[in-house]
């Protein structure tokens, strides 16, 4: 596994009412900080890859659907460079991965439903300074193939 990435096994509640998933609290040892706590969905089998950021950590779950969330480790310093790790969430896997800063992740969307994802950075987003690098999916130097 990459080096800082942490990934924890979630578990899903259910009763003739619904569901409940516990995702992430203060009192766990994977827990940050908080900076804010956003969605994001992804059409079936389209691909939101790849960024990163200098300072911000970030939690994804999945909460619908089913995405296949790559790492790649592009930190030279890393005892893991270049390492690509790969996770599928969903409530049927239902997991947060925990993503260091400086490690590029994107996912795609599996299946025929569009997916819904949750994350929960350690930064607030600032639009006059972003913290988010943006590399396009196909087009670099990432040994990684989103058509497979």
């Amino acid at each position: 596994m990459i080096d800082g990435v942490k990934v924890k096994n979630l578990k899903v509640i259910a009763d003739e009412r619904g569901k409940l998933m516990e995702i992430l609290r203060s009192d766990e040892q994977i827990f940050l900080k908080f900076g804010q706590v956003y969605m994001t969905t992804a059409k079936p089998q389209a691909v939101k890859a790849w960024h990163h950021h200098k300072k911000q950590t970030d939690s994804f779950t999945c909460v619908y659907g089913k995405i296949k969330l790559v790492l790649y480790d592009a930190r030279h310093s890393s005892k893991t460079y270049k390492e690509i790790n790969e996770f599928i969430l969903s409530l049927e896997e239902p997991k947060l991965v925990q993503i260091p800063p400086e490690v590029l992740h994107g996912f795609k969307a599996q299946g025929d439903v569009e997916a819904i994802v949750i994350n929960t950075p350690t930064f607030p987003y600032n639009k006059e300074s972003p913290d988010e690098y943006r590399l396009d999916a196909y087009e670099n130097n990432i040994p990684y193939d989103w058509r497979k």
